[in-house]
């Protein structure tokens, strides 16, 4: 029995979606899903017709696409994440909306907690005030897709939402602390020493917020999981072991291996674990 994880599956690719289908059973198994399944609720079905059968417990967290309200006029903000998570619950995938539960095979017995915290800018050096961060990132011709399509609705601001999520998500996690050790599993990295973001580096804003920076140390993690990047890699923070494990677009993986080498045990940790870069 293993703990695994993947994200940014973004199934609007035939190549992803047949390749997910050739996935073998692994019905002992758990499987974390840290965001970016796609773009709409048919990719999500998609996802789950699929994996639910393949797995003994399956875990879902928002990424920037799922909340991205297309096509227009279709649901945003909090009622598309509330509509996603209705979708996961008819399959029984468990979201950062329901109770978190321990791990119950080898290795620490953690709480699993699937988390949504979003971002709000503060990933930017400390000279950039935060009403000039998109500016910033524009003087190098950088500019996400979510400025356009990811609206914060009824919150002010993503910066706004993103508040509210990391308030709610320590709440939680201080009660999950106090039982032991934790798993902590986000789209977004927790940490902006985390990032790989070498050809674009002021992509930073739209990748966390520094809110979460010690979660991994304040809320006793066994292990911390994040996708966004595209860039799979094993990193250490104070002893923490930290694992990007995004698949991504059909130019960051192997088409031909299939997806399942790319799932990545969390639990019980992997002998021989070391820091760097996976392909």
């Amino acid at each position: 029995m293993r703990l695994l994880a993947i994200s940014d599956l973004h199934l609007r690719y035939a190549e992803t979606r047949r390749a997910l289908e050739a996935l073998p059973d692994h019905r002992e198994d758990w499987l974390i899903v840290a965001g970016d399944v796609g773009e709409t609720e048919e990719h999500l079905r998609f996802a789950w017709d699929v994996l639910a059968p393949r797995f003994a417990r399956l875990f879902w967290l928002p990424g920037n696409h799922e909340l991205w309200a297309v096509p227009e006029g279709s649901l945003a903000g909090e009622a598309r994440y509330r509509r996603f998570v209705a979708v996961c619950r008819e399959y029984r995938v468990l979201t950062p909306e329901d109770p978190f539960v321990a791990w119950p095979g080898p290795g620490p017995r953690a709480t699993i907690c699937p988390l949504f915290t979003l971002y709000d800018y503060s990933f930017r050096p400390d000279e950039v005030p935060a009403e000039r961060a998109v500016e910033w990132a524009m003087e190098e011709r950088i500019l996400c897709a979510d400025e356009r399509v990811l609206r914060p609705d009824p919150h002010e601001s993503r910066a706004a939402w993103c508040a509210e999520r990391c308030r709610l998500s320590e709440e939680r996690l201080a009660a999950a602390a106090a039982a032991g050790p934790t798993v902590l599993a986000n789209h977004w990295p927790l940490r902006r020493d985390l990032l790989t973001l070498r050809r674009i580096p002021r992509f930073s804003i739209w990748c966390g917020t520094r809110c979460s920076e010690d979660w991994h140390l304040r809320f006793r993690a066994a292990a911390v999981v994040y996708g966004h990047l595209h860039v799979r890699r094993t990193s250490f923070r104070d002893g923490v072991r930290c694992e990007e494990v995004s698949l991504g677009y059909t130019r960051d993986w192997d088409v031909a291996r299939g997806v399942e080498p790319y799932l990545r045990q969390v639990l019980p940790e992997p002998e021989g674990v070391e820091e760097g870069w996976r392909f």
